[in-house]
């Protein structure tokens, strides 16, 4: 067994490799470089209400979040909580 193999959860991680579901680092920066500028190109060219503008930016920035947890599988865990009953 390599040591890396030993860490909690490198399995899940190793399992996802073979089946080709990893997304390498660089390709997520890109994309984030990408949203940022397209992000910025609506907040410049596109004249609009400051109200919808935040939320607009609101939206982005949580849905890119909720995307890295996923892609790093944070969100996986926070799928498994439960509030209330």
């Amino acid at each position: 067994m390599r040591e890396w193999e030993k860490l909690p959860g490198a399995s899940q991680v190793y399992a996802r490799e073979k089946k080709g579901e990893v997304m390498p680092l660089l390709q997520i920066l890109i994309v984030l470089i990408v949203v940022g500028f397209l992000l910025w190109l609506v907040n410049r060219l596109i004249p609009m209400q400051h109200t919808i503008k935040s939320m607009l930016n609101a939206v982005v920035v949580i849905c890119t979040a909720l995307w890295v947890l996923n892609i790093f599988g944070a969100f996986h865990y926070l799928s498994r909580m439960h509030v209330g009953r």
